[in-house]
């Protein structure tokens, strides 16, 4: 018995490394038995990401672990290794590493679940990494140790199908629209439809392998509405379908919460908003939703907290964001009589109605601005990352504790 990790098999437009798994599994010597195979998300700014930033993983039980390893011999050689040094052709925005495949076998599972939680947090070195009993190829080895180690404390599943090969190159799938739309109301899967605008969040927009995968809270659920998509008249044919258990949803890439006081605010292009804090600058992206708009209804002196991810130094990028306490707002008193707002007659010599020409002392007056405070909002479902724990989900929608949901 052993564990048996595998990552980097893709570009940004071919290949998919849970296919590759698939395949994998599907051509073990008869006497190999395997478990149901892990699929953990990655750090999101790794450097040599690939599409979706997943690794794979599998128990592997057998009597006879040396005719497993010939057999992994052979299947890295004729599969895997030629891949290495593959960049896709994609009109991707963002700068391809050639792929390096990695596959480790370990006879026992490391007692590592530090080094997983460094691989969704942070960039790791192989240096870094639990040392495996076998291993082949390079830096996909660092995503392929990550996933033996998961500690599988926060569970979610995902079901993939694969489309026939003669369909890899096109970006067009077809996908039962109804059968969707009823997956989608089962509320024990999550992240398959967008409600705003009703967008299928199940299939990559790009070349690949893969026709869709269903996220779901139970194994069961996951598996049944794979098969319902799978089976549906308008669904386009599929090669195999296999479930996996994933850190997805897991919020396990966040850390800490964050708070801070609001020094300024600035908002870019297409509304993504900087939060100059007292910690940094702080980014809401455009796409962000109710995180771009609470970032920019702040006010310098508000104080806030958030969750998210720190690419670079001094620069966070919001997941989460809530606002602690709301600075009051100056404005002009208000005439009693007439409700217009009153003008400065100068320096020092307090206010006055345009109309009805009664005066006011005070050229200022503070009042509370009409925003909830403590409540925490999120990017909408079309919008998150595939860690991304929904609000929903965590007791009074407060995440105190990520990760730990």
């Amino acid at each position: 018995m052993g564990w048996l990790g595998l990552d980097d098999t893709d570009t940004v437009s071919d290949g998919c490394t849970t296919y590759t798994l698939h395949c994998l599994l599907e051509s073990l010597p008869d006497d190999v038995e395997a478990s149901i195979p892990s699929l953990v998300r990655l750090w999101p700014f790794a450097q040599q990401r690939t599409r979706g930033n997943a690794a794979v993983a599998v128990e592997l039980t057998t009597n006879n672990e040396q005719t497993l390893l010939t057999f992994l011999d052979e299947f890295w050689n004729e599969h895997l290794q030629p891949l290495k040094g593959g960049v896709g052709d994609s009109d991707h925005d963002r700068e391809q590493s050639p792929t390096d495949p990695g596959m480790v076998w370990f006879d026992e599972k490391p007692d590592e679940a530090s080094f997983y939680f460094d691989t969704v947090q942070r960039h790791v070195s192989i240096e870094e990494a639990p040392k495996p009993t076998r291993s082949w190829g390079g830096q996909g080895c660092i995503g392929a140790i990550a996933a033996v180690v998961w500690p599988m404390h926060s569970i979610t599943w995902e079901a993939i199908a694969w489309r026939e090969q003669a369909q890899w190159s096109s970006k067009a799938r077809s996908v039962c629209e109804q059968t969707l739309a009823e997956v989608a109301q089962n509320d024990e899967t999550f992240m398959s439809r967008d409600p705003r605008t009703e967008r299928s969040l199940i299939s990559p927009r790009g070349t690949c392998p893969v026709l869709f995968g269903v996220r779901a809270k139970t194994q069961a659920d996951a598996s049944s509405a794979a098969s319902a998509l799978s089976s549906a008249a308008l669904t386009e044919p599929t090669i195999g379908m296999r479930v996996f258990a994933t850190n997805q949803a897991s919020d396990d890439h966040l850390n800490e919460v964050l708070e801070s006081t609001v020094q300024s605010i600035e908002v870019l292009n297409r509304g993504t908003t900087k939060i100059r804090t007292d910690h940094g600058d702080w980014l809401a992206f455009a796409q962000s939703g109710n995180v771009k708009l609470l970032a920019q209804a702040l006010h310098p002196g508000d104080r806030i907290a958030a969750f998210g991810l720190e690419p670079m130094p001094g620069v966070i990028h919001i997941e989460k964001l809530s606002l602690r306490h709301a600075v009051p707002m100056r404005v002009r008193p208000t005439c009693s009589e007439c409700q217009r707002t009153m003008k400065s007659m100068g320096t020092g010599q307090g206010v006055r109605c345009p109309t009805c020409k009664a005066r006011h002392p005070d050229a200022w007056i503070e009042v509370n601005r009409q925003l909830e405070t403590h409540a925490w909002v999120e990017p909408p479902v079309d919008a998150r990352r595939h860690l991304a724990r929904p609000l929903g989900w965590y007791r009074n929608g407060n995440p105190v504790n990520p990760g730990n949901g």
